[in-house]
């Protein structure tokens, strides 16, 4: 219940909040959820502690929203992908960026990945999805066109 009560608060703000927040990226993700816009939110989210910078991309086909806090680390950064439907961490290290398993305190927070929508194939593949050093725009297109294909059936 706390999952759904977070994420419910965290996208009604980001919707009331998106508007006139400059749109950053725009993109095809090859999948039913269509074309994908990304844009930076003036608020920072707290997540274990630590602000963070969010983003929200937008999918044209279900209507759907995702809110992505970006963690600063010191080789790289973390991209908590944070959907009611299938919250997901993607991850660069200095040498590749690719997905991740959620780490241990979102989960405790009631994060979790739901493994009838999860397509495990996908998952594997998306480990890594490009290697050397690329920045956050280049992450966030990354993540908005390969997200929607971690999803087994059509979202609603």
């Amino acid at each position: 219940m706390k999952k759904i009560l977070f994420t419910t608060v965290l996208i009604l703000t980001v919707v009331f909040t998106s508007v006139g927040n400059p749109i950053i990226a725009e993109g095809q993700s090859n999948t039913s959820f269509g074309n994908y816009t990304i844009t930076a939110l003036d608020e920072h989210v707290t997540i274990n502690g630590r602000e963070m910078e969010k983003y929200l991309i937008s999918y044209e086909k279900p209507d759907m929203k995702v809110i992505v806090a970006v963690d600063k680390q010191k080789k790289c950064e973390k991209y908590f992908v944070l959907s009611g439907q299938l919250p997901i961490q993607y991850e660069c290290n200095g040498t590749f960026f690719g997905i991740q398993k959620l780490d241990k305190e979102l989960i405790e927070k009631g994060f979790t990945n739901s493994m009838e929508i999860l397509n495990k194939r996908e998952f594997y593949n998306q480990r890594v999805l490009t290697s050397g050093h690329t920045g956050t725009i280049e992450h966030l297109n990354l993540i908005a066109a390969f997200y929607p294909g971690l999803f087994t059936n059509t979202v609603s």
